[in-house]
């Protein structure tokens, strides 16, 4: 005996009400008009005998139970889909993503300005500000700005900026910039980038400073690596002076520097090797600083003499920046020139020297030493370190030179300095401009700049000048380490000590 089996289903838009079908297959139908809502998912025709027909109908109910099962399964996911949805916004686009765009430029210019950043840092030593941004802006392009945080892909909401120009510039257009922000409330930021627009969508170009100087918990006297970095701006054209060069690295090592950090832009081809060398080493980091390619900067100090577009090549934002590199870093850093040795003259160290200094100024962030000129055209007479290892190094023998002006008081005279980064906020070339500590400014008879260069009173007699022989007093060490250096930079004739 056979029998025609028929499934029925249920309309889950109708209070699951069977969907009627007619035993005969060529009158199926819906039951009507009322149920709308009616899927016929399948139909099965089986010939079974008598005796399978108590399974087949057990069979029919555990079908009908799994499929409202998974029916109401898939309801729900969909729904929860959607309510996730609206908890949570989409995540961001590749192309909104800071990670793909981080300036490894120590320039990088800024989208929709005249202006040109340089680099963040983490600064939370002004009240409700976190980042500092320096930067180099045109005088008369003021515009709001606005930053924008980044960490793992995440933008932030953008935050105001307040903007600090610097109050000296010698009267160039561009200017030395800091460009202040705070980082929204529980976000921690790794890479700051600047807006011209408060609710600007980031567009793929846009490019992100990485954020320096980040906290990591540690107590500050822990993680300074260095006592004294040396800081010095810039070289540019075809600066070639090697032989004063290494022997004021190899005095200021001797005097207990640890790093010298030099902003080059260009310089000659043995100064280039003997850099590379020092660099390999370690004891220089050199920086690039291509400013050419963005601005016309000026071989000048002045405006008004000179033209262009900013000062000595940037040599104001190239001061600030290494503050800001150094300041986690460095317990001292020295703000001179290269051909400027700062020399104590009553300790034999820079240690020992601010180790006094401290203890009878504390609180003192800024010690200003006074530049004294030592005409590089007036010579020792005796020539004893008139060396012939050295007669093809191009450059200024300092040991040969023992002569010094004293300074014009009746004038304005520029001091140097050594400053402790982390109470400085801003600084010029002989001054700071704004700092959280004292200054005090260092007798002569303590520590003076020894500086070797063309006459600064040109009027003054040789019986005017007066005798310093204070490099002489390291001139053991400070000959064969010179003599090292140079023959490692393949510098040294081949009389040169071994």
């Amino acid at each position: 005996m056979t029998s025609f089996m028929v499934f029925t289903y249920y309309d889950w838009r109708n209070t699951l009400q069977p969907c009627g079908y007619s035993r005969n297959r060529e009158q199926t139908r819906p039951r009507g008009p009322e149920t709308p809502g009616c899927f016929i998912v399948m139909e099965l025709g089986f010939f079974f005998p008598s005796t399978w027909m108590g399974k087949a109908k057990e069979l029919k109910g555990m079908l009908l139970l799994l499929f409202i099962a998974t029916f109401i399964f898939l309801l729900s996911l969909n729904m929860r889909k959607h309510m996730t949805y609206k908890a949570f916004p989409k995540p961001l686009s590749a192309s909104k993503m800071c990670s793909l765009q981080i300036s490894e430029q120590t320039l990088t210019p800024l989208n929709n300005t005249k202006h040109i950043l340089v680099s963040a840092y983490m600064d939370q030593r002004v009240k409700g500000l976190d980042i500092r941004i320096i930067g180099i802006f045109k005088m008369d392009s003021d515009q709001p700005l606005y930053c924008l945080f980044c960490c793992a892909g995440q933008l932030s909401n953008a935050t105001p900026t307040t903007i600090l120009k610097h109050n000296e510039n010698f009267g160039f257009p561009f200017i030395t910039t800091d460009v202040m922000c705070g980082i929204p409330k529980g976000f921690s930021a790794t890479h700051v980038t600047l807006l011209t627009q408060p609710h600007s969508v980031t567009i793929p170009n846009q490019t992100w400073l990485p954020i320096r100087n980040q906290k990591t918990g540690r107590e500050e006297e822990q993680k300074l690596q260095f006592n004294f970095t040396v800081c010095i701006s810039n070289l540019f054209g075809d600066y070639n002076n090697v032989l004063q060069f290494a022997q004021t690295l190899e005095m200021y090592r001797l005097l207990g520097v640890d790093r010298v950090v030099i902003y080059n832009t260009s310089c000659g081809p043995e100064l280039d090797r003997l850099l590379q060398s020092y660099s390999q080493e370690g004891f220089v980091e050199m920086v690039p600083w291509p400013i050419h390619r963005y601005l016309n900067p000026s071989k000048g100090w002045l405006f008004s003499q000179s033209g262009g577009d900013v000062h000595y090549f940037g040599q104001l934002i190239t001061l600030n920046e290494c503050i800001y590199r150094s300041m986690k870093h460095s317990r001292y850093v020295l703000l001179n020139d290269i051909d400027e040795i700062i020399m104590p003259y009553k300790h034999n160290n820079l240690m020992s020297l601010m180790d006094m200094l401290q203890k009878q100024q504390p609180n003192t962030g800024v010690f200003l030493i006074e530049n004294h000129i030592f005409p590089k055209h007036h010579f020792e007479p005796s020539g004893r370190f008139h060396l012939p290892q050295w007669s093809d190094v191009p450059g200024v023998n300092i040991l040969e030179h023992i002569y010094k002006e004293d300074p014009d008081r009746s004038i304005y005279h520029p001091h140097k300095m050594i400053v402790q980064p982390r109470l400085v906020e801003q600084t010029s070339v002989h001054e700071v401009i704004k700092n959280f500590g004292k200054q005090f400014k260092v007798p002569m008879d303590v520590c003076r700049i020894i500086h070797v260069r063309v006459a600064l009173r040109g009027s003054l007699k040789f019986e005017q000048l007066r005798e310093d022989k204070r490099l002489w007093d390291f001139q053991e060490k400070l000959i064969p380490n010179v003599d090292k250096v140079l023959k490692r930079a393949g510098l040294l004739g081949s009389e040169g000590r071994s």
